[in-house]
């Protein structure tokens, strides 16, 4: 059993999303960013270490937004959705970019517009729920 974390950050009407580097099933296509949980990590932990690895910045961690199940490869993969605060938005001071080729913040609505990965899509109706309340 995989599990992984999808991090949400939403500020002045924008979503975080990330561009996949070009290679692997997902290559080149945009995500909300996050990743696997390690073994004897919890969500926070993981989250805290995805965002510095990928990103170079710290986040603190919200609320749990919305739980998922997605195959991946012939496997069963959970995916946990949370809400997450960078220390800063990455336009005046870039993040520093590791596992991606871009990143930027998107009106929510233009998502299904994009070649957005399918396990993000499948949590996207709960994730707008979210941010409208």
């Amino acid at each position: 059993m995989s599990r992984s974390i999808a991090c949400i950050d939403y500020r002045d009407g924008k979503i975080f999303i990330a561009k996949r580097q070009n290679v692997g099933d997902m290559g080149g296509r945009w995500e909300f960013p996050g990743g696997k949980i390690d073994d004897g990590e919890d969500f926070e932990q993981a989250i805290k270490r995805e965002m510095q690895e990928e990103f170079s910045v710290d986040v603190t961690v919200g609320q749990h937004i919305c739980s998922s199940t997605f195959e991946h490869k012939g496997k069963k993969c959970y995916l946990d959705a949370f809400e997450v605060h960078f220390t800063h938005d990455g336009m005046e001071k870039k993040f520093i970019l590791t596992e991606h080729t871009d990143y930027r913040w998107a009106d929510i609505g233009e998502i299904p517009e994009l070649n957005f990965v399918d396990s993000d899509m499948a949590i996207y109706p709960e994730v707008c729920k979210f941010l409208k309340k």
